[in-house]
């Protein structure tokens, strides 16, 4: 212990002996320097960080430069060296070899890491590009199999009941294969709204074994093949229970096919929800009924809609439940309740089979409407599913902030129209 210490602990008296000289022949310890390590000869640079987020004139140079190669390596090897031959073989070995090649190029400069980072990044951004290129490939094809039908307006405004075989494309449409799309999509959304958002709210409130139960049936349900929805309906509603081929069967066997999906993609949603915001809720008294309609799904409205449109577009693209249990008809039909009904991809099933080029335009027609319909809906999904939830849009919070104003004003207006209590006091 220092005299520092003992000044510390004994306070006034260790002073008093201090000041009379008493501890003039304690020996103090020095006190401990601090030795620094010498500075090395060479001096170690830091790192420079290697860029991520953008590409390089080097990456670029080595691509080019692995790509060449491994062009020409793959024309040595089918032209050459061996017997191969095939368009695809050769895009294939050529892109094996370019992989490997730039790899390899990569190495003599970069660490493992960033090798491993740069071969990583040249396969995503292959398999990107396959799968653009894909659909681009899928909507050309079916935008120029349909050129001759798709910009006529008699193809969205006439049907096919007074159409013959050998009529060209500028008689005829296909307006009962739309109007038929959307009568069976609007009623099967009817009785899958509520039914898949009942659901959703059930496995999210209630922690019981049905509850887990119902959760495995619907994860199941979502794999299920449509014509098994198709056939289920068949059976009952058309052969057991004697009703006629109609838009209401088809539309019943779409609700199966839909109703997984809602319910998965609600779930998802609802789990999403705050548990302070329930919290709160049951503090201030209310009950789970109405925690849940004024609390959890205005919450979870923006995905709840998103769950929605991803069900429809599911349904709306459906093609054997339809054909099992509503038929097909060349003639307008609105009325679910009695006779066909034919949807756009029954339409154009049936019609790309016909060997005559009209009735194939037709059908190609009726293949981008529905395409057109379901790059809609999704889009819609991406643009009302793009907010997280409880984040609210602009309208939204002008429409938030001004119930907000109104509450303030009925509140104020209230306590000016009750009497002032006074307080009489007695001195």
């Amino acid at each position: 212990m220092t005299l520092l210490d003992d000044r510390q602990q004994f306070g006034e008296p260790f002073a008093l002996f201090e000041d009379a000289g008493a501890f003039d022949h304690v020996p103090v310890a020095p006190a401990p320097r601090t030795t620094l390590p010498g500075r090395p000869d060479d001096v170690v640079t830091p790192s420079v960080q290697r860029p991520i987020a953008r590409i390089s004139r080097q990456d670029v140079l080595t691509m080019a430069g692995s790509a060449v190669s491994a062009l020409c390596t793959t024309m040595l090897i089918f032209g050459q060296l061996t017997s191969l031959s095939g368009t695809l073989g050769f895009v294939v070995v050529a892109f094996v070899i370019f992989v490997v090649t730039y790899a390899v190029v990569v190495g003599i400069s970069e660490d493992g890491p960033a090798v491993v980072d740069k071969v990583v990044t040249v396969l995503l951004a292959a398999a990107a590009v396959l799968a653009i290129g894909a659909l681009s490939s899928v909507v050309s094809f079916t935008l120029w199999r349909g050129r001759n039908a798709i910009w006529r307006p008699n193809t969205y405004t006439d049907d096919l009941g007074k159409t013959g075989p050998l009529d060209g494309v500028d008689k005829g449409g296909i307006a009962h294969a739309i109007a038929g799309t959307l009568i069976i999509t609007a009623i099967a959304l009817v009785i899958t709204v509520p039914l898949g958002v009942a659901c959703a709210v059930y496995l999210n409130e209630r922690r019981t074994r049905v509850a887990g139960l119902v959760r495995t049936v619907v994860t199941a349900m979502t794999a299920l093949p449509s014509i098994l929805a198709g056939l289920l309906i068949f059976s009952t509603w058309i052969l057991i229970l004697g009703f006629e081929r109609s838009g209401i069967a088809a539309a019943l066997a779409t609700t199966i096919v839909m109703l997984p999906i809602i319910i998965r993609a609600a779930d998802v949603v609802l789990r999403l929800v705050p548990g302070n915001m329930r919290e709160a809720a049951a503090a201030l008294g209310a009950p789970q009924w109405r925690t849940v309609w004024h609390v959890v799904l205005p919450t979870a409205r923006s995905g709840l809609t998103t769950s929605v449109i991803l069900g429809v577009a599911r349904g709306v693209g459906e093609t054997a439940p339809v054909l099992l249990t509503a038929g097909f008809t060349a003639s307008m039909n609105v009325n679910p309740l009695r006779g066909a009904m034919v949807t756009l991809p029954l339409a154009a099933f049936t019609l790309v089979k016909s060997p005559l080029p009209s009735q194939i335009a037709r059908g190609f027609a009726a293949a981008a409407v529905l395409m057109v319909l379901v790059l809609v809906l999704f889009s819609l999904a991406r643009i009302l599913g793009g907010r997280p939830v409880g984040q609210l849009s602009k309208r939204q919070s002008r429409r938030a902030a001004n119930r907000s104003a109104q509450d303030l004003r009925r509140a104020l207006a209230r306590h000016a129209s009750q009497p002032q209590a006074t307080t009489e006091v007695s001195g």
